[in-house]
């Protein structure tokens, strides 16, 4: 079994987050025997939103690394057995903390540092820091699990929630807190899952520092642009990925 994981911003979409440059990317993985694993800091509606467009049934991991969701009709669900909550359509298997519990501490510090996320914006302003159209901003507002902070006045805050137990972690644009989880710890769980049925090999695709714990944990990492990682060679787009692995 060949199973991929796969960032999406500035990886697989562009900046106009559209789904169509990812289309025929996502299409030729699975028609190449892919098992296609989307990997993401975006929350489970934002992920549901291009899973349909693209015509995904897998699993996928949401938040950098805060949950694994496992589709009810997917068979991990009978391989992972009572592990993980029953939400919807998906068996949940949750590691990282709670965006209630997230938002708590933030909205606690934020005049002290001046800091500016989801959870103390309007959607307009969502709409100005992100650039998301309206209805994927909407989708994005809807945090199980993590924080975006988009601007803060002074600097300090990261070390303050390190001492409190939370991960901070910087994407492509913008610091994501979580809770002590990576994309990393959350691909590894799929990855013990899939390998008790089968041998895997394992791909990741991704562009940001918030990436580099999801390079360590697989056989093959891609990164898409300049930045550098021992364990993975740099692509210039996910078509040049489609070059090399099919």
């Amino acid at each position: 079994m060949k199973v991929i994981f796969l960032d999406l911003d500035k990886t697989l979409i562009g900046g106009d987050y559209s789904p169509e440059p990812g289309k025929g990317v996502v299409r030729a993985l699975v028609e190449g025997g892919f098992e296609v694993v989307l990997n993401s800091s975006k929350t489970r509606f934002e992920q549901e939103y291009y899973r349909e467009v693209w015509g995904l049934d897998s699993p996928f991991i949401v938040e950098n690394g805060s949950a694994v969701y496992l589709p009810n009709t997917h068979f991990l669900v009978h391989v992972a057995g009572d592990f993980g909550l029953e939400r919807e359509n998906y068996r949940v298997i949750e590691l990282g903390k709670s965006y209630s519990e997230i938002r708590a501490v933030l909205d606690s510090i934020r005049n002290k540092y001046g800091l500016k996320y989801y959870g103390n914006l309007s959607i307009d302003e969502v709409v100005e820091f992100t650039g998301l159209p309206r209805k994927l901003a909407r989708l994005a507002m809807r945090r199980e699990y993590s924080e975006t902070v988009f601007q803060w006045l002074k600097r300090g805050f990261e070390a303050e929630l390190e001492d409190r137990g939370f991960r901070v972690s910087r994407g492509s644009r913008f610091i994501n807190i979580t809770g002590d989880t990576d994309k990393g710890r959350a691909a590894k769980v799929l990855l013990d899952l899939y390998s008790s049925v089968e041998p895997v090999e394992s791909f990741a695709v991704g562009d940001g520092p918030n990436d580099f714990p999801l390079f360590e944990v697989v056989d093959n990492a891609y990164i898409v642009g300049d930045l550098e990682h021992p364990k993975a060679k740099n692509i210039s787009s996910v078509d040049e990925l489609l070059e090399v692995v099919l």
